[in-house]
């Protein structure tokens, strides 16, 4: 019975949830120096603020936090861009990507592919945003689809899928 204690499972779940909070420890790090570079690194930028309290949620440490600051102020980082991609899901259902990147095109692919994978395309700028309203939290509907279970499944598969890549920040959908 080599191998089956309880230090091993021990061991397998760690590496899992180490693994999730990574991701998320990159998207905040992401944020925080996209808008770090926006402000200039004034620490009392709206914009600054907000992902910094975004990040303290997702139990960032402060130390992280502040080497992501630092990095954006300094003049040999790579510019961080905030790119905005809208589709249409199952059931006719709206969805906005909102994702940053250094690299337009090699996000634009790789949510190409995601969608397409999935048996969706990108739609044209404008096509999904008039069912939501820009606030400081993101995206709210403004008007709601109702769709099926089996959509719904479908649904959570592909959103899922888009959150676990590096270049998406978040995914905002119409759905009820």
């Amino acid at each position: 019975m080599a191998g089956h204690n309880k230090y091993s499972k021990i061991k397998h779940q760690k590496a899992k949830t180490d693994a999730q909070k990574s991701k998320t420890f990159t998207k905040m790090v992401k944020l925080i120096t996209a808008e770090a570079k926006k402000a200039g690194g004034n620490l009392r930028s709206p914009g600054l603020v907000n992902a910094i309290e975004k990040a303290k949620k997702e139990n960032v440490p402060n130390d992280t936090i502040d080497r992501a600051v630092k990095k954006a102020t300094a003049d040999n980082s790579a510019a961080m861009e905030s790119v905005t991609y809208e589709s249409y899901g199952p059931g006719g259902s709206a969805l906005i990507i909102e994702g940053l990147t250094e690299n337009r095109n090699k996000a634009a692919q790789e949510v190409k592919h995601i969608l397409s994978k999935n048996g969706f395309e990108l739609a044209a700028q404008g096509s999904a945003t008039w069912a939501f309203q820009k606030t400081s939290e993101g995206w709210i509907p403004q008007t709601t689809i109702p769709i099926s279970e089996e959509d719904g499944a479908i649904l959570e598969k592909l959103i899922e899928e888009l959150e676990d890549n590096d270049e998406v920040q978040e995914v905002f959908t119409n759905a009820e």
